[in-house]
């Protein structure tokens, strides 16, 4: 039992959820934050989480730095996760601002609220950060890539980093930034690429939507790896006996056409691609139904084409190393969707927090 006590900001999504399991199973006292009334969140949390004794939901925003200075005296946490987010690349194209008070803005108040704290500097703090930082530059990227952000959301993501380091060697707080690649899970909200093309299969293939499943650019290609892996690097970040940045990944790509294939495969179908471009469609090679279509509304003003990582810092350092594959994760997509479908969501999102 370690007898620490943890802060979760974020703590809704899906990365939250798994933390807080995690950190309750290494004998944690967690504290989970979300902007959503109580009422709300409860609507969003698995209850193995709401139902366990070491476990506490708080409502509150990171926009508000007084409310945070507070909350870190009252609490007085051994570690902070700043997981909150406007998360959606694409939408932060629509809401600029908004992503810039979050996620840049709302870091910024974490760091200041540390920095005046009378215990401050014995505080861990963990910021999510993102492989969006990296946009276009040249794949692989690690630690040393310069970054190059491609959209609202990755330019806020950079102010953040920047934050973290720079309160890091100024002040000497126990700040850190973990720039994670792409990882889902059976948690992933359908607002994600991976989960609306896992939600969309099964409802194609079931009959209950007559349209395909409508994607957007399916050549980009991102590092996709199990969210279970990265929140135990989040852990790792934290315990390490120096703060520092890390990339973690899994140092293999696929592209979204890739993802759409492995994901109909599992169901028991093989893909058939014709055209190019935005009349690309994918039919079913046995009955020649048109179960994909690209939808031109769907791109991105920016896209980022590849996203891969070199995650070898945090394997000599941290000793973390992805242990769940690309065909795991596929795998626990679907499984877990197909039972969400037969009215098994609640039964998913504990089963899944608890093994993450």
């Amino acid at each position: 039992m370690s007898g620490l006590t943890a802060l979760i900001s974020g703590v809704c999504g899906q990365d939250g959820t798994a933390l807080a399991a995690f950190l309750l199973r290494k004998g944690y006292r967690v504290y989970g934050l979300a902007r959503w009334e109580p009422e709300a969140a409860e609507a969003r949390l698995p209850s193995y989480l709401l139902q366990h004794d070491c476990f506490s939901f708080l409502s509150g925003d990171v926009t508000d730095g007084l409310f945070l200075a507070r909350l870190i005296d009252r609490l007085a946490p051994d570690e902070i996760y700043n997981l909150a987010a406007m998360s959606h690349v694409a939408e932060s194209f629509e809401t600029p601002m908004a992503t810039a008070q979050i996620n840049g803005l709302g870091v910024l108040n974490w760091l200041e609220a540390l920095r005046l704290h009378d215990a401050g500097a014995a505080v861990r703090f963990y910021q999510a950060s993102s492989s969006e930082l990296f946009g276009d530059a040249p794949a692989p990227q690690s630690e040393a890539t310069p970054f190059r952000p491609c959209s609202p959301y990755a330019t806020a993501k950079l102010f953040a980093y920047w934050s973290v380091v720079n309160y890091r060697e100024a002040y000497g707080l126990f700040a850190s930034n973990g720039i994670l690649f792409n990882h889902e899970s059976p948690a992933r909200s359908p607002d994600f690429v991976t989960s609306k093309i896992v939600q969309g299969a099964i409802r194609v293939l079931s009959g209950r939507g007559a349209e395909p499943l409508r994607l957007g650019n399916l050549d980009a290609c991102r590092d996709w790896g199990h969210a279970a892996d990265y929140v135990r690097g989040m852990w790792m970040i934290l315990r390490h006996d120096r703060a520092d940045d890390f990339v973690l990944g899994t140092g293999r790509t696929h592209s979204v056409r890739a993802f759409a294939e492995a994901v109909f495969a599992e169901l028991g179908v093989r893909l058939l691609w014709q055209g190019e471009g935005a009349r690309e469609i994918a039919r079913d090679a046995v009955s020649g139904r048109v179960l994909i279509a690209v939808d031109p509304a769907l791109f991105r003003p920016v896209d980022v084409p590849c996203l891969q990582a070199d995650a070898a810092k945090a394997a000599a350092q941290l000793g973390w190393r992805p242990e769940k594959t690309f065909s795991d994760l596929v795998r626990d997509m679907v499984r877990a969707a197909q039972v969400s479908a037969e009215g098994g969501q609640e039964c998913v999102s504990n089963v899944y927090v608890q093994a993450a």
